[in-house]
């Protein structure tokens, strides 16, 4: 029988979001097919940005988030989930506390096309 190469291991998204306290700091919990799944709580107002090539899931895990776009608005609660295409500029909001789980393409920035010294976070941050 063939050893598996990967350690197979479940993933509480609980314990994940009570490892860390920062805003805006998305941590990767995850990898599939040259994707990430990323942990990130939101707080407050994010930078207008957009991503050139790659599309972006946003899916509420607790609390309530708003995805604003230049002409429209979509509210997200826990269990729901938006995709942003690529290319679209956008930028995220909540007035408390949200839990969200993203899924993009390994290595994207959050911050898109923008540079931000209080918002770009540092890739690869895995927990």
């Amino acid at each position: 029988m063939k050893s598996m190469a990967r350690r197979i291991e479940k993933v509480s998204l609980a314990e994940k979001f009570a490892s860390f306290t920062e805003h805006w700091r998305p941590k990767i919990v995850g990898e599939l097919n040259g994707q990430e799944v990323k942990v990130v709580k939101f707080k407050g107002e994010f930078v207008w940005h957009q991503h050139e090539d790659a599309d972006e899931m946003f899916l509420v895990w607790r609390g309530r988030m708003r995805v604003e776009f230049r002409e429209s608005a979509v509210e997200l609660a826990p269990g729901e989930f938006l995709i942003v295409p690529r290319g679209l500029e956008h930028r995220t909001t909540a007035e408390e506390e949200t839990e969200v789980v993203l899924f993009e393409p390994a290595a994207t920035r959050n911050t898109g096309n923008v540079s931000d010294e209080r918002l770009t976070a540092p890739g690869g941050v895995k927990i």
